[in-house]
């Protein structure tokens, strides 16, 4: 079983969609995770890159300019993915 925190407008896009996809019925968001976490796994699986190293040594020097706190730069973050999974 997975269980995930989402934005709630992401949700609701995914769950109204999900249902005039799989109908009005039980298992209709069962049916369109599994389908989502199916195309993400073959997308993923394409993909060469395959990263080596540290990564939080990787991710402290990224973050080494930016002038916010953890949560503020969380907050941000995930306003521009919702932006961006929803358009």
């Amino acid at each position: 079983m997975i269980r995930a925190k989402i934005d709630d407008r992401l949700e609701l896009k995914f769950r109204e969609l999900a249902m005039k996809r799989f109908g009005y019925s039980k298992g209709a968001i069962s049916k369109a995770v599994e389908e989502a976490i199916l195309m993400w796994i073959k997308f993923v699986e394409r993909e060469s890159i395959v990263f080596e190293g540290d990564p939080v040594e990787v991710i402290d020097g990224i973050l080494s300019e930016i002038d916010m706190d953890s949560v503020e730069l969380q907050h941000k973050i995930k306003d521009i993915w919702v932006s961006t999974a929803v358009n």
